[in-house]
């Protein structure tokens, strides 16, 4: 059995089984979790990664040994997962790696509400109480009542809900779910809906046979792109394992980026909510704040990571919220993050505006993106420190929000430190390509001078 200090990361817990997860472990997990949140009864779920019952199994039972009642949901993706601890008032674990290779597998918690849970908001604790546990002789006697509950179709009855499905009108959709979730969930939230869905790799299977379910990567999509082209598709969808996040293709075959689906959608939401409140990280484009102000919002910039955005969401009061990752915030979705929220919503907005998906984004291509450039150095927070100080001398307007922002006016860009892994992650974006690539290359100059 492996480490804690491994596994439990800012956001989740993540490892590889057996060797850095294993049941014992989970076990432990189940009975933190259970004294942290203080709740009556936890809700459990797992998606389609082979070690997700044992290891599930395993967690309810720690959780039922500390007189915590448990609620199997079953198999569902994490969004589900999200939903029903808002419905049924109740926290939640999701047991998930997202896109990570079918080795690994991990636990998403929540509070009752689906709040969230990261490492400044219970996982720290959380880390500790599992210690304590694991080093204690294990727990004997009376456990807690076990019961299974499946809500699936409430979930997408609720999906359903974000749109009029009165004004959708005969799409032709493709989406690579990439063996993942998406594969079970999209078929049973399409169902009834006027939309011609062909599904790649539908199968659920955790090894991943076709292709790693990590959308953001541009290799991933190569698939789903050939197969717009070929079945002449309105739009593509590529979701992550757990289909929590989906990134966009237009009839094109053009992969859509995370920030200009923020834009789409957050143009969309402020329609509906005339005046309401818009999230966006950092490391969006500058094109969403554009696009909020154009339809009469608020924009509020955020940190990286659900667990911030969450929070910023409760004390706005925001109706949405959008990430460069691929993750889409609601707050009627107790707001947690969906794909398959973000797909219908999109799907509306085409069917009322009769309007291509590369002609509803044609005015929001305003810039040039590098995409997320990752760096190994020894020392990641020293690095930003040292760039940082050579931005002052001369006299760049800093932000040091998350990590650090430059903004020379005309191009910008977010460097920050990974949260698992000795690396630098850069963002940068220009006026055009070329721009883009000369201060990639600036700044690059600047981390390698930096990083030795």
């Amino acid at each position: 059995m492996g480490s804690t200090a491994d596994v439990f990361k800012a956001y989740d817990i993540r490892g590889t089984v057996p060797d850095q997860i294993d049941a014992e472990m989970c076990r432990a997990i189940g009975g933190a979790m259970a004294r942290f949140a203080g709740a009556p009864r936890l809700l459990v779920a797992y998606d389609m990664r082979a070690s997700g019952v044992e290891l599930s199994t395993a967690f309810a039972e720690g959780a039922r040994a500390q007189g915590v009642a448990v609620t199997d949901l079953g198999m569902v993706s994490t969004d589900c997962a999200y939903f029903a601890s808002g419905k049924l008032d109740a926290p939640a674990a999701m047991f998930t790696a997202s896109h990570n290779p079918a080795a690994y597998n991990g636990v998403k918690l929540c509070l009752a509400g689906a709040r969230p849970i990261g490492r400044d908001s219970g996982l720290a604790e959380i880390e500790a109480m599992t210690n304590e546990l694991m080093a204690a002789p294990p727990p004997s006697g009376h456990l807690a009542p076990y019961d299974r509950y499946d809500i699936l179709q409430e979930f997408a009855d609720h999906v359903r809900s974000f749109v009029d499905t009165t004004t959708l009108r005969p799409l032709k959709v493709v989406a690579d779910t990439a063996n993942g979730m998406g594969g079970f969930v999209l078929p049973l939230v399409m169902e009834g809906l006027p939309f011609d869905v062909e599904i790649l790799y539908g199968d659920l299977d955790g090894t991943f046979p076709n292709h790693p379910a990590d959308p953001i990567q541009p290799e991933n999509l190569r698939d789903l792109m050939d197969a717009v082209v070929a079945s002449g598709a309105d739009i593509g969808l590529a979701f992550d394992g757990d289909a929590d996040r989906v990134f966009l293709v237009d009839e094109r075959a053009e992969a859509v980026s995370g920030s200009l689906t923020t834009a789409l959608v957050a143009a969309s939401m402020l329609d509906k909510h005339p005046g309401s409140t818009i999230l966006y990280n950092c490391i969006c484009s500058k094109v969403v704040p554009e696009v909020i102000a154009e339809h009469g919002g608020t924009g509020i910039r955020t940190r990286v990571g659900h667990s911030y955005i969450k929070q910023v969401m409760a004390e706005t009061g925001a109706v949405f919220g959008g990430e460069h990752s691929g993750h889409y915030y609601y707050r009627d979705n107790y707001r947690a993050d969906s794909g398959i929220i973000t797909t219908l919503l999109v799907l509306e907005l085409m069917s009322v505006t009769r309007q291509p998906l590369s002609e509803l984004l044609g005015s929001f291509r305003r810039y040039a993106a590098s995409g997320e450039i990752n760096t190994e150095v020894p020392d990641p927070a020293a690095a930003v420190e040292e760039v940082a100080a050579v931005e002052a001398r001369r006299g760049s307007i800093l932000d040091r929000l998350d990590g650090l922002t430059v903004d020379h006016g005309d191009w910008w860009y977010n460097l920050r430190p990974s949260n698992t892994e000795p690396l630098l992650r850069l963002n940068v974006e220009a006026p055009d390509q070329a721009s883009c690539e000369h201060h990639v290359r600036e700044v690059l100059a600047l981390v390698h001078e930096a990083g030795h």
